[in-house]
């Protein structure tokens, strides 16, 4: 579901995610949209300080919870980003087909984010990283 409009037309694409986290990173750089490939997607890594990223969590986004999809001015969390990164994604390419497999279906992508995003979690864990909130209030 969309939560709010952004105020920068220049966002038309943009993925708030962990950089942190390898899995995280790894998607992000294989995200394609339709119409542009993955160099058309503008990522921003969650621990910054970016205008987007204070937005989000100014819209009640917590990021350690999802990532944030920015399109069309609207904001995307978790499961909702996903499927609406599956819907943009080009129909050619084995990659962009299993995300459109994979994700396109909104019930498959409630039920399979928090899946995921429990992999994240233990995964930083692992590594010995903070999750995103842990660093900010450190700030």
């Amino acid at each position: 579901m969309a939560k709010k409009k952004t105020t920068s037309p220049d966002d038309e694409f943009a993925l708030i995610y962990d950089q942190q986290c390898p899995v995280c990173s790894a998607y992000s750089a294989a995200v394609e949209v339709e119409g542009g490939a993955a160099s058309g997607v503008r990522r921003i890594d969650a621990r910054s300080d970016d205008a987007l990223v204070r937005q989000a969590v100014e819209a009640g986004l917590d990021l350690d919870e999802g990532m944030v999809l920015v399109h069309d001015g609207k904001l995307y969390h978790g499961a909702d980003a996903l499927n609406r990164m599956a819907l943009l994604a080009p129909k050619t390419g084995f990659r962009n087909r299993l995300n459109r497999l994979l994700f396109s279906n909104p019930t498959a992508s409630r039920i399979s984010y928090p899946v995921l995003r429990a992999g994240r979690n233990t995964l930083l864990r692992l590594l010995g990283r903070s999750k995103i909130s842990a660093g900010k209030s450190a700030r």
